[in-house]
């Protein structure tokens, strides 16, 4: 069941290192610390081995890019790699702009990584080498509907054969899939869309999990994005007259840190494909 992977995640306490977007670092941090990981920061080229070299999961994020960072995360993902650590892409607004779309492909031809995280629009750019998406959101001819979802779900089987990373590609449908098996996932809410860094703090989350059940990493990040999904859902639940955007970002990182493992499991929606 998902719930044993977030017990895992709370017994163990993964840390992790994010390399990740200066508009949403200080909610991915809370986010971690909320869903039972620790969190550490750094993108300077010079403190990102030693930093990642203390840490179970390295996230890689690139929202918001600089030469500097650029290298920072190319260094940090060799390091992860030469000490088998968890590595996390999550290619924010790849194929909005050629320093974005060459950034992701080039670590992906750099790095190994275990999971990669991203809405549709952004993963086809990765699969392709080439796209166009809307600032950070999907376009919307990329949307997963039932009535593309069986070759979406082919889609995300042959991306994950072909990278050897899980992925993961997040909407109003979600997909996590490796080669043989492609969890189907229906929770969220759509107004998670309408604040900034719920997919930054998933990215983290996906990061933490993965790297505390390294056994089952699949299982893993299906139960970080269900986890996220249920969040949203609970936190709507909970929202009051006069209550806004902001509210709504802290009650989903209120009821992240307040999950257990039968809530999760109970409140979990998704299917095997």
């Amino acid at each position: 069941m998902l719930g044993s992977c977030l017990e895992t995640v709370r017994k163990t306490t993964p840390l992790v290192h994010n390399i990740t977007n200066y508009v949403t670092v200080n909610d991915v941090a809370n986010a971690l610390l909320a869903c039972g990981g620790s969190p550490i920061m750094s993108d300077e080229p010079e403190d990102v081995e030693d930093i990642t070299s203390i840490c179970a999961g390295l996230n890689i994020n690139i929202g918001t890019l600089n030469q500097r960072s650029i290298e920072g995360m190319f260094r940090a993902g060799a390091k992860a790699n030469e000490l088998g650590h968890t590595v996390l892409l999550d290619p924010v607004g790849a194929g909005a702009s050629a320093l974005r779309t060459n950034t992701a492909i080039r670590l992906m031809e750099s790095i190994r990584f275990q999971v990669i995280r991203g809405n549709v629009s952004e993963i086809k750019t990765l699969a392709l080498g080439s796209g166009k998406t809307r600032g950070v959101d999907a376009d919307a001819a990329d949307t997963v509907t039932d009535r593309n979802l069986g070759d979406m779900v082919a889609f995300a089987k042959a991306f994950a054969a072909r990278t050897g990373a899980i992925a993961a590609i997040t909407g109003a449908i979600d997909l996590v899939a490796d080669a043989n098996v492609c969890y189907v996932i229906r929770n969220g809410r759509p107004e998670m869309s309408r604040i900034t860094g719920t997919g930054c703090q998933l990215s983290g989350i996906a990061t933490a999990y993965a790297a505390a059940n390294p056994e089952n990493r699949t299982e893993a990040v299906a139960a970080a994005v269900c986890l996220m999904g249920l969040a949203g859902e609970i936190a709507f639940a909970r929202m009051q007259l006069g209550d806004g955007n902001s509210t709504y970002r802290n009650r989903i990182i209120d009821a992240i840190c307040n999950m257990d493992a039968e809530t999760l499991n109970r409140g979990a929606k998704y299917e095997l494909r």
